[in-house]
């Protein structure tokens, strides 16, 4: 899947909806639960559950990101049950960056 900033996507596994803040130029595998996530206005099927292992959870308002894609960074804006990740490999909370001191 070809993401651009602003994108908006859904879980197919849980209520998990996400915008992309950052997107690569390549083509990435983003999953949320093992399944891959599809545009926030697809039709999903009912009565599906994340994968084992897969059931970690996100949370509203926070960043998501991984070293091994350069340049992706997802914001959660609807928090699910299930894992996100590209492929098998699971995102990160993005820390936040310290302020500067004011000696």
């Amino acid at each position: 899947m070809r993401l651009t900033p602003g994108s908006r996507l859904r879980s197919q596994v849980c209520s998990t909806e996400v915008i992309a803040v950052q997107a690569p130029a390549a083509d990435i595998d983003l999953r949320c639960g093992g399944e891959p996530m599809v545009d926030l206005k697809a039709e999903i099927p009912a009565g599906k559950k994340p994968g084992a292992g897969l059931d970690t959870g996100n949370q509203i308002g926070k960043r998501y990101t991984t070293d091994e894609v350069d340049g992706l960074e997802v914001l959660v804006t609807k928090p699910g049950q299930g894992t996100l990740a590209i492929g098998a490999l699971p995102l990160v909370l993005k820390e936040a960056k310290p302020l500067p001191s004011t000696d």
